[in-house]
């Protein structure tokens, strides 16, 4: 079995708002709104109810709430994710959106911008709910207003194999340098026939423009760049962000990555012992548990600063319902913000909490590197990274597509990185513009 070379943990403390609504009920204490909302229905609409492990949750979740919120149903309607951002403004817009609103974290700008989510900062401030460490949430900072709840952030890790390292006569890469050379020298044609059959390094390219463009931004980031600063302002044309782009190209053109393979290929090449390392997020660790290489492979911190860090999904409230749906909505994001219900998530979803106090013993207990997870997401959100660079939120698919596109035009043309900065920065401020 592979091994976890660092460990975090986390602690309990329970929630007192959606507690102390919970009391007043079952004592009988009712107010004329809690009353009235008994006979309330609360909408709410995912593309996770059936997903193994998090669909679980969210379950649980709900009957926690309609249990403290005896009469109050939550009507939770499935919708495939293929279909969701349609379906939602759809609803949004016809007048009908779910109490409940839970969206893609790349989606729910577009709702922000129509005005459609409410401002969750006054609800945070008169409850007194602190979002202090809570990772990722500043990206759900949208337009001058709380729009919703991060409700899953992840940062990368390393995975390496140490066998391959070891014939080879090389210690783990702590930085990018050392990463190169690591995989300059792993990277071989092993059995003499003339094709490469070890990689250095784990990056699919047969992906759509956002999972390329995460690939790059390893190197743009280690590099001191961003794509935007966090006024939004494009900032592609500058030293650092072209020394990233210099990176991907040497790791590209040097072949030190196998070409032209999904995210899944190149994981299980990683998994069976035929690449040396991967750069990857916390779904990698299942995949190299079931690899042929298991006992060979090591999970370490990313070497990388700072590392990749991007958000999933989001949990926000609708504008347009009543003050009544307003406070039974609010009771549930607090439930789900709950230290306990946050424990649950990284038992069930195997994924990182969001929530500094989170007490992962139990995940930890399934997953040994979990703690490496926690300590990614959290290095990650605290430098404020994010694959979508603010003030291109509403324009990220065809930003991904652009910077895909002149980064392969870059390799196959060999051309100056300086130059197609250049143009990646022109055309980028072109979309924020349109």
């Amino acid at each position: 079995m592979f091994k976890r070379l660092s460990r975090a943990g986390g602690g309990l403390r329970k929630a007192g708002l959606a507690l102390a609504l919970s009391t007043a009920l079952v004592a009988g204490a009712l107010s004329p709104m809690l009353a009235a909302a008994q006979e309330t229905t609360l909408k709410f609409v995912s593309w996770q109810n059936d997903e193994p492990g998090v669909g679980g949750w969210w379950a649980g979740l709900i009957e926690e709430f309609k249990a403290r919120h005896p009469g109050v149903e939550v009507e939770w309607t499935k919708v495939e994710r293929a279909a969701f951002a349609d379906t939602m403004t759809t609803l949004f817009a016809g007048g009908s959106p779910p109490d409940i609103v839970h969206l893609a974290s790349f989606e729910f700008q577009r709702f922000a911008n129509e005005g459609w989510l409410e401002d969750l900062g006054p609800w945070f401030d008169k409850g007194g709910v602190s979002l202090d460490g809570w990772a990722g949430q500043q990206i759900c900072e949208f337009n001058g207003e709380t729009a919703c709840v991060m409700m899953l952030y992840f940062g990368y890790i390393m995975a390496y194999n140490q066998a391959i390292l070891d014939a080879e006569g090389l210690a783990a890469p702590t930085n990018y340098e050392e990463l190169l050379e690591v995989a300059r020298k792993t990277t071989k044609d092993l059995n003499g026939d003339g094709i490469i059959d070890q990689f250095g390094l784990h990056h699919p390219t047969k992906v759509g423009g956002g999972q390329y463009v995460t690939e790059m931004l390893n190197y743009v980031l280690d590099a001191g760049g961003r794509w935007t600063n966090a006024q939004g302002q494009v900032t592609i044309d500058t030293p650092e962000v072209i020394e990233g782009l210099t990176r991907w190209k040497t790791i590209v053109t040097e072949g030190l990555m196998p070409r032209d393979l999904s995210s899944g290929e190149t994981r299980q090449l990683l998994a069976d012992g035929k690449i040396a390392v991967g750069l990857d997020g916390p779904w990698l660790v299942p995949i190299l548990a079931k690899g042929a290489a298991s006992e060979d492979v090591r999970i370490v911190a990313d070497p990388l600063s700072p590392p990749v860090g991007g958000s999933s999904n989001v949990l926000g409230m609708a504008k347009e319902i009543s003050d009544e749906h307003k406070a039974l909505v609010w009771d549930f994001i607090q439930l789900a913000m709950s230290d306990e219900f946050q424990s649950t998530y990284a038992t069930l979803a195997a994924s990182p909490a969001p929530s500094p106090r989170a007490d992962i013993t139990e995940a930890t207990a399934v997953t040994p590197e979990f703690g490496l997870l926690v300590e990614g997401a959290q290095a990650a959100s605290a430098e404020g990274i994010d694959r979508i660079p603010a003030g291109l939120e509403i324009q990220y698919n065809e930003f991904a597509k652009m910077v895909m596109e002149e980064s392969q035009r870059m390799i196959i043309e060999d051309l100056d990185p300086a130059a197609v900065a250049a143009t990646m920065q022109a055309r980028a401020e072109e979309l924020q513009n349109q």
